[in-house]
């Protein structure tokens, strides 16, 4: 079985967390987890109230009771979608929420009816890419500094998956 053969739902609870899609009117929620997430780059809610409008844009929130402890941040259309952000507090990390947050990115775009979804990826982010990786992503191309570190530019590799082919 695929990634893409997977049917993770929002609403669906696993090792005590479970997803539910998020909007503009979660906006501050989820810049308050960007930013914990990625403290080097903070998006402000204005920002991400638009990028998670619907019909292209969406969110997904994943949360351990009450609490938030991940999200992505996707578009969808004419075919193809784009993962703009994912991410999972440091705490939460390798427990598997970043996977679920893929898979329900892969089904809510399908649904959406998009074909392929692309990210960007930073080319020494490790566990990121092995998540990716694992979800049957691939790449397709090269940003060489896309990214911004204290210790200089790191390239982003720009990642597919195929959802349906054509």
């Amino acid at each position: 079985m695929t990634a893409s053969d997977r049917d993770e739902r929002p609403g669906e609870e696993r090792g005590g967390v479970h997803l539910q899609t998020a909007g503009p009117l979660d906006a501050e929620i989820l810049a308050a987890l960007q930013s914990a997430c990625f403290p080097e780059e903070p998006w402000d809610a204005g920002s991400i109230a638009s990028l998670c409008a619907p019909p292209e844009g969406f969110a997904l929130l994943a949360l351990r009771g009450d609490e938030p402890v991940g999200f992505v941040l996707a578009r969808a259309a004419a075919g193809e979608g784009e993962i703009l952000v994912i991410g999972v507090l440091p705490a939460e990390r390798r427990s598997g929420v970043g996977r679920r947050l893929v898979e329900a990115t892969l089904a809510h775009a399908r649904q959406l009816d998009a074909e392929a979804l692309f990210l960007e990826v930073a080319e020494d982010n490790g566990a990121a890419r092995t998540l990716y990786m694992a979800n049957d992503f691939f790449s397709v191309g090269r940003r060489p500094g896309y990214y911004k570190r204290p210790s200089g530019p790191v390239a982003a590799l720009v990642l597919r998956h195929t959802i349906r082919k054509v």
